[in-house]
């Protein structure tokens, strides 16, 4: 694999947007890590964070920030010294998917990058078997042929508004039934809808909201953990601290003293 360019947790104001030619015999693989509108022939669609789009082909690619700083990782690169390898993951060219496993893509490109800037002795063969990894991955957890497109159907707006709101308010309490009101949905639907659209339950993003916004308090005031648990919701200390260190793998005060 020759990698010509990379970028991990590239942020572009909200004005960004980008409509170019992927050049010849190159591929260009965005990862969003926000809200992000693409353009695909006719049809321009929202789509959330966690959508991957393999650009190849000499397609155009054409995409912009959705009202919001726009982030992603991405990767500019050919496959012609491993066309076979390449070919036979089977990748779903020029058109968005939902991945799976955002984390782990999101990590390898992360490494990708620090050794793309390297100069270790070993840097080729290195960059070569993490691009193979990411490419096997990507294929695995859904950017293959044979995958369902992500949705644009007509409630994606509002449950993308919905989401916005349970991250900018994780103070409120939060319900499957206050949320289904909110974009008109009976429970039983909204709860389906949220988990196929997003890949997380609409409860367990709740309460991922809530520990971004402890991190985000944690890392930037000097608040008690006790003010931090209440501005994020929790009525009990040590139920915020237990659940904050199930997820993040450490305290909130330790979190605190890494940052």
């Amino acid at each position: 694999m020759n990698i010509y360019s990379v970028g991990f947790h590239s942020v572009y104001d909200s004005s960004y947007s980008v409509s170019r030619e992927v050049g010849d015999g190159h591929f260009i693989l965005i990862v969003t890590k926000s809200r992000a509108v693409f353009e695909f022939g006719d049809v321009t669609s929202a789509y959330p964070a966690g959508t991957a789009v393999l650009y190849g082909g000499g397609n155009l690619r054409s995409y912009r920030a959705d009202s919001e700083p726009f982030v992603c990782d991405w990767i500019d690169f050919d496959s012609r010294n491993e066309r076979d390898f390449f070919d036979s993951l089977e990748l779903r060219l020029n058109q968005p998917v939902r991945i799976s496993d955002c984390d782990f893509i999101s990590g390898l490109i992360r490494n990708i990058s620090s050794e793309f800037y390297s100069i270790s002795s070993r840097r080729v063969n290195m960059l070569d078997n993490l691009m193979k990894t990411l490419l096997m991955k990507l294929s695995e957890t859904g950017v293959r042929r044979d995958t369902a497109q992500v949705s644009s159907e007509p409630h994606y707006s509002s449950l993308i508004d919905l989401r916005s709101k349970i991250y900018r308010n994780p103070q409120l309490k939060w319900n499957v039934d206050s949320m289904a009101a909110d974009v008109n949905m009976s429970r039983s639907y909204f709860q389906h809808l949220y988990s196929e659209v997003f890949g997380v339950s609409c409860m367990t993003d709740v309460i991922n909201g809530k520990i971004e916004k402890a991190k985000e308090i944690l890392s930037e005031t000097n608040c008690t953990i006790s003010q931090v648990a209440s501005m994020c919701g929790y009525d009990n200390e040590e139920h915020f601290m237990r659940q904050f260190k199930k997820i993040v793998g450490t305290t909130p005060t330790r979190y605190r003293k890494n940052r």
